[in-house]
């Protein structure tokens, strides 16, 4: 693979940084968001006595749908 790709005729110096920042700006924030919807999320439940969602479970197989045809 060519290397001056990855250097981007020179600017890879400028661009590189600046994609990692980005990326872990976004990250970080991403981390932020998810654990004060957790906290928000366990206050609601506990003020409201639900309890938290229940995956529903499904069958992957055909062998639950019926064979015998209606028409």
């Amino acid at each position: 693979m060519n290397l001056e790709f990855f250097l981007f005729n020179g600017f890879g110096q400028f661009i590189w940084p600046a994609f990692i920042f980005t990326f872990l700006s976004c990250f970080l924030l991403y981390i932020k968001t998810y654990q004060e919807f957790r906290v928000y999320e366990n206050l609601y439940l506990k003020e409201f006595d639900q309890k938290p969602s229940v995956k529903i479970k499904y069958i992957k197989n055909s062998e639950a749908l019926s064979t015998s045809s209606i028409f």
